[in-house]
């Protein structure tokens, strides 16, 4: 049995990284709700945010391409090692996904500080790795019917580049909205 395949079977780790589905379930249900938190007063006009998004541009962004992303994520991490039989990323690996999902966050929320381009590229970065790491299991897995689901990220990620195109050109979003919603719901 190869070593990366053997450590894998044999981690003993920390429980939240030991499947996909802990710790990007958990950190979508935390972060949709710290996100209406920090939204209410921002549209109300009693936050400001260092971010270079408008109030209802941060929310929609930080819906669609933090928590539904963050969720997407938990379900294809589970969901890709039943459908092609290969052990699931975890332990090392599956952290620094995360830890990509929550630079972005925290990227979007400065992007005023940080700049716009460069908060954009971060944010990026996750969906890339996430739609790199589902190609390669499902290719690993020869699980054909599933390389679908690489496609729709590659869409999810467009968009998200959409939106922050709109974004730093137009000072709003629109079609990047559209993108996500019809990505989600294929």
């Amino acid at each position: 049995m190869p070593a990366a395949l053997q450590s894998r079977r044999n981690y003993a780790g920390p429980a939240l990284f030991a499947y996909g589905f802990r710790p990007f379930f958990l950190v979508a249900a935390l972060w949709a709700a710290f996100n209406v938190l920090l939204w209410i007063p921002q549209y109300l006009g009693r936050l400001t945010l260092p971010t270079r998004f408008g109030a209802l541009d941060w929310h929609i962004h930080e819906m669609l391409y933090g928590y539904v992303a963050a969720a997407i994520a938990g379900f294809l991490l589970t969901a890709i090692p039943n459908w092609t039989t290969r052990l699931p990323v975890n332990g090392w690996p599956l952290a620094g996904l995360l830890s990509l999902w929550l630079v972005g966050r925290v990227a979007i929320l400065l992007s005023e500080a940080i700049g716009g381009l460069t908060a954009a590229l971060v944010d990026a970065s996750f969906l890339v790795a996430l739609a790199i790491v589902a190609a390669r299991e499902i290719i690993a897995g020869k699980n054909w019917r599933n390389l679908r689901v690489f496609v729709i990220l590659v869409v999810l990620i467009l968009g998200n580049i959409v939106f922050h195109a709109e974004v730093l050109l137009k000072g709003s979003a629109d079609y990047g909205i559209r993108v996500a919603v019809a990505a989600v719901c294929c």
